[in-house]
């Protein structure tokens, strides 16, 4: 997948070729090569990509977009209702953010939420898999 970055001119002049919507794209070899090891692996489903119109093609990557924001906003709802479920945890986390702005909070009270419960996870994980090489 490319991302655009549109070049700077030298010393913040306009080149006088450029026009404001042109985009350079950045290539990624490894991203490439997993692209190129899928379109390898779905040949139709490439073909079928390819076969569609512009307009269509283009509405696709918008609805996964929103459908990743939604899921991400599905996950953040959760969350918090799992720290609103709790008084004490709640109170915890509300010590945490006390110095962020008030529109921000719950945003970043997911977010450490979501990073503790990746790291406990994590942890036992790590310790499940060394108690069955122990043999626990």
């Amino acid at each position: 997948m490319s991302t655009t970055k549109t070049k700077p001119a030298p010393n913040g002049a306009a080149s006088a070729n450029a026009t404001p919507d042109q985009s350079n794209y950045r290539i990624n070899p490894e991203v490439e090569a997993k692209i190129d090891a899928h379109i390898k692996e779905n040949p139709k489903h490439w073909a079928y990509l390819q076969s569609m119109p512009r307009d269509r093609l283009e509405r696709t990557v918008v609805l996964n977009e929103v459908r990743q924001l939604e899921r991400q906003e599905r996950m953040r709802d959760g969350m918090m209702k799992k720290i609103n479920a709790n008084p004490e945890l709640k109170q915890a986390y509300e010590i945490l953010v006390k110095n962020v702005p008030e529109e921000q909070r719950e945003e970043v009270m997911s977010q450490i939420a979501r990073q503790t419960q990746r790291a406990v996870s994590r942890s036992q994980t790590q310790q499940q898999t060394k108690g069955q090489a122990v043999g626990v």
